[in-house]
């Protein structure tokens, strides 16, 4: 394991508790993602993986919203908070950057990219491209901008050491596209985050 995917797992596992308690309900007051999240639901046609599910909150959204979802994320104890809060839905540790194994319907990326420097990207898309089925849906949400930030404390106070790189979303879709994804909608949110629909050809 590379020394920025170490350091982004034991940063979330340090953070978990604290992470989860800062998201819960936070899609309430986020109309634009939550009809996002519906209208993914609605177009994908068999089973989700959320890669990057953190405590499980969105896999179980979409559970709610009909679709057929499971988590993934490279935390092992955001994999346990999830598996204690959503006790009827799937859970496992895994990493983007590894074939996600699984055949699916639609893969959903939500702020979990970020931490990928630029060279692995490509690498992460062929991995969600192989893993769907043709015409499955893929869903990416990121931070916006030209920069990397290091980020050194997060949540509760407690100290993290993760590389969050912010993207343009001409830049994101030509990984899309040169990756085998038609882009089909580029959502922008406010000025500094962006939701982008693609699909496999």
């Amino acid at each position: 394991m590379t020394d920025w995917l170490a350091d982004t797992r034991e940063s979330y596992d340090t953070v978990a508790a604290s992470y989860a308690d800062y998201t819960r309900g936070l899609l309430d007051g986020m109309p634009h993602l939550r009809a996002a999240l519906r209208l993914f639901a609605e177009e994908v046609d068999g089973p989700v993986a959320d890669v990057g599910c953190g405590p499980g909150d969105v896999t179980a959204l979409l559970h709610g919203l009909g679709a057929d979802a499971f988590g993934i994320d490279l935390s092992p104890a955001m994999v346990a908070l999830a598996r204690r809060n959503h006790p009827g839905l799937r859970f496992e540790v895994g990493s983007m950057t590894d074939p996600l194994g699984d055949r699916v319907g639609g893969v959903l990326a939500w702020w979990s990219l970020i931490h990928v420097p630029d060279e692995l990207v490509p690498v992460v898309l062929g991995h969600f491209r192989d893993a769907l089925r043709p015409g499955g849906l893929l869903q990416l949400g990121f931070h916006v901008g030209d920069r990397t930030n290091l980020k050194t404390r997060g949540y509760g106070g407690h100290p993290m050491r993760v590389h969050v790189h912010l993207r343009r979303p001409e830049r994101v879709a030509a990984w899309l596209r040169n990756a085998g994804f038609a882009v089909e909608a580029q959502w922008l949110l406010g000025e500094d985050g962006a939701v982008l629909f693609a699909r496999r050809g």
